[in-house]
């Protein structure tokens, strides 16, 4: 079999969507997407449904038609792939923000608060997710943030506990999950970049809280984590701050004992050392080898010949190929190309 192929979450959004999101806060009505996104909201009317159902489908055909195996929603629904869910939770404050610098000094932005214990609320990604699913064969990967990044794009008023604060966002996180399996979502994603950036508090708690996400999780549901490395503030970012390359290696057997059926890395900005992949003796990795913050298109040899390499260390069965993160920043056009260079190269192995 060849290899199979995803992508790990947003997606860019086509004009006729109102709410944007941090990649490109310009299209805001105000500076900030997390101010703004309910006046954007709100400006969609009656008609908010439909479109984000049509810009669903049009992401979804985007990656299956370029041969994406396990394709995402894109995320169209959401201002940001963190805030979007915190709005769903109990005890966030969304209508006084607080300025925070965020990934160790590389950005700086308005923030909801923490000002109270954080339950769920009525699930809603089963929604999302079965929109979604209602356009394609394959089965669509729904995500969600852990709970370590989650309090980091926060600001905690109210536990001054980051390990008590993550167990409640895993249980929070886990009433969420539990609705996806049981609405017939099969592939699911909790993204931890922060894992990469704060490697000794996610092997102190982190990995822990990660664990609690998927209490009760039935047999059949894949579950994921994606750990990138830092995400640049626009395309062609030559400078922007990524976590040490070391932190895969500190994690990577922590990880590998846990309930995760994937871990996603990113390898194509900044490649790591292959053995590192030896590491992972029952996990399947995700391996990104597709930049998404750089608008050359990968060459389908290159790609290839990435792959070839990691199958020295993995069994085909155990690597799946991606980008390294989310394909915001690139556009649909370029995106799509980078899909299909993607997809050619593992569908070939």
């Amino acid at each position: 079999m060849p290899l199979l192929t995803t992508t790990i979450g947003a997606y860019p959004k086509p004009d006729y969507i109102a709410v944007r999101d941090w990649f490109d806060p310009g299209l805001m009505t105000t500076s900030d997407p997390t101010t703004g996104y309910q006046a954007s909201l709100d400006s969609m009317g009656d008609e908010a449904e439909a479109l984000f159902a049509r810009a669903t489908r049009e992401v979804i055909e985007d990656q299956v038609g370029a041969g994406i195996d396990i394709p995402t929603d894109g995320e169209v629904r959401r201002e940001n792939y963190i805030h979007y869910h915190c709005r769903h939770l109990a005890g966030f404050d969304f209508e006084k923000l607080v300025n925070k610098v965020l990934r160790d000094g590389a950005y700086e932005t308005e923030l909801p608060a923490i000002v109270g214990p954080v339950t769920a609320r009525a699930p809603f990604l089963p929604h999302d997710w079965k929109v979604a699913q209602s356009f394609t064969d394959k089965p669509v990967k729904i995500t969600l943030p852990g709970p370590m990044t989650i309090s980091d794009t926060c600001v905690d008023l109210h536990y001054d506990d980051d390990a008590r604060l993550g167990r409640d966002l895993a249980a929070a996180l886990n009433a969420e999950i539990l609705a996806l399996a049981e609405a017939g979502c099969r592939a699911i994603q909790i993204d931890e970049p922060l894992f990469a950036r704060k490697a000794r508090q996610a092997l102190d708690y982190g990995i822990e809280n990660i664990e609690r996400c998927w209490h009760g999780v039935p047999a059949g549901v894949t579950k994921v984590m994606h750990m990138c490395c830092g995400y640049p503030n626009y395309l062609d970012q030559t400078d922007y701050h990524k976590a040490d390359p070391q932190s895969y290696i500190d994690l990577a057997t922590a990880v590998d004992e846990t309930v995760l059926d994937m871990v996603s890395i990113e390898d194509a900005h900044r490649h790591n050392d292959l053995s590192l992949l030896d590491r992972f003796q029952n996990t399947t990795v995700i391996l990104g080898v597709i930049a998404i913050a750089k608008s050359r298109v990968e060459t389908v040899d290159e790609v290839t010949a990435r792959l070839t390499a990691a199958l020295d260390h993995l069994p085909p069965e155990r690597l799946v190929a991606a980008p390294d993160c989310g394909l915001g920043h690139l556009g649909r056009a370029l995106a799509v190309e980078k899909m299909r260079v993607l997809a050619t190269a593992a569908h070939a192995l």
